[in-house]
């Protein structure tokens, strides 16, 4: 399976990736949804700004799923795995009231992180919200 991961353009984490400074992609969710379950060592995450074409791939190293999150497990994660996830390092209750009711989190740990030549996708039926899609093969949703 391959993914695309969309990225808050405001966040910059698509440059903090591309330099090295995020190895982790973290998802945080109130529910089990893309990419529980459904990502795996050795598969191929591209990255795009929302707004912007997909213009980074990196391979999945590791993941790890986290469940019945609380506050004190959301510290623990955050404390333990900070530096690769490369959270906002501001953290004030407007950091820690985002995790409010989020109960799972996916961390992806990335590897052969690469820039490639940008392309654009089309997310029809994915949801145009969608912050995460899973597909058989990107191709399939590449605009050409």
């Amino acid at each position: 399976m391959q993914h695309i991961a969309i990225l808050a353009k405001k966040r910059k984490l698509l440059d903090k990736i591309i330099s090295g400074e995020k190895t982790i992609e973290s998802r945080w969710y109130k529910s089990k949804v893309s990419p529980w379950n459904k990502i795996k060592e050795g598969e191929i995450v591209y990255f795009k700004e929302s707004g912007d074409p997909v213009s980074v791939k990196a391979e999945v190293e590791k993941v790890l799923f986290f469940e019945n999150l609380d506050l004190e497990k959301v510290k623990d994660i955050v404390n333990k795995y900070d530096d690769q996830i490369a959270l906002s390092k501001n953290r004030d209750d407007k950091f820690w009231k985002y995790f409010d009711n989020r109960k799972y989190c996916i961390l992806i740990f990335l590897k052969n992180i690469q820039e490639i030549d940008p392309f654009n996708i089309n997310k029809k039926g994915f949801g145009l919200m969608s912050a995460w899609i899973c597909v058989d093969d990107v191709n399939r949703i590449k605009i050409v």
